[in-house]
């Protein structure tokens, strides 16, 4: 059985799949009504689930009519795609974020199956031995040596 973490991240996704945009916008305490849940769980989801590098741009604005605004960004254009994706990435990047932006590679099926195991196997080995913001580093060099062998034309 899923959790709720998942449930809301799985209706988010079939929300914007339905939508005509490449956007979304919701209201965050309606969606929190929706699954019973309370809102900082849908900040959870939106703050683990559909960070940049995941390949989502989480807009928001408070207020009466306050709305947060989910972005997919378009990988679907090999046009500078490379390019693109390792300016995602960056000079340095999470275990967390590295992981879902390959999880959304292969959900845009850009990579295969195999090729999402072999960059996660990669991406989540354990370098003990270095300290943290160096391990950030290193994973983004290797995620972006991996992005660019895998999607070269």
């Amino acid at each position: 059985m899923s959790n709720i973490s998942d449930l809301i991240e799985q209706y988010l996704k079939k929300l914007l799949e339905e939508s005509l945009e490449d956007y979304i916008e919701i209201q965050r305490s309606k969606v929190a009504s929706y699954f019973n849940c309370v809102p900082s769980q849908i900040n959870y989801v939106l703050t683990t689930r559909f960070s940049t590098g995941h390949g989502y741009i989480v807009e928001s604005r408070r207020g009466g009519g306050g709305f947060i605004r989910i972005v997919k960004l378009p990988l679907d254009h090999r046009v500078n795609l490379v390019l693109g994706i390792c300016n995602m990435i960056g000079e340095s990047i999470s275990r967390a974020d590295a992981i879902g932006l390959i999880n959304r590679l292969q959900e845009e099926e850009l990579i295969t199956q195999r090729e999402k195991r072999l960059m996660c196997s990669v991406i989540e080995s354990k370098l003990q031995y270095l300290e943290i913001p160096v391990h950030n580093q290193l994973r983004a060099l290797l995620l972006k040596a991996m992005v660019t062998a895998v999607l070269k034309e």
